[in-house]
């Protein structure tokens, strides 16, 4: 069963979209990893995260596009990067990583409510 939250519970979760400025292999992750550069607007400006995307997308796949972002997490450590966000995805039935997306043009920066 899932855990029931509120209303205020989720709102304080900062999702954002975003679009992917740059995108490179992040050769000291301890699983294949890339490190994003995603602008989220002129309010949050670039954020850079590393996500462990490789198996459905390379590098050059990605820049310009859109994902959904958290962006009011602490930022995390790892390795020599300085995490900024969560860029957000589902698992598939292997166990890799589809990216969140919005469906259509949403400008960088807009809000999930």
């Amino acid at each position: 069963m899932t855990n029931t939250i509120t209303w205020d519970d989720f709102t304080r979760v900062e999702l954002r979209v975003g679009r992917v400025l740059e995108a490179r292999v992040f050769p000291d992750a301890r699983k294949p990893a890339y490190i994003l550069h995603v602008d989220f607007g002129p309010e949050i400006g670039m954020r850079k995260s590393s996500a462990q995307i490789t198996d459905h997308y390379t590098p050059e796949s990605l820049v310009g596009r859109l994902v959904v972002g958290v962006v009011n997490f602490p930022p995390k450590q790892i390795g020599p990067l300085r995490s900024e966000c969560l860029v957000t995805g589902f698992h598939d039935a292997d166990g890799h990583v589809w990216l969140c997306v919005p469906d259509g043009e949403v400008a960088p920066g807009t809000r999930l409510l």
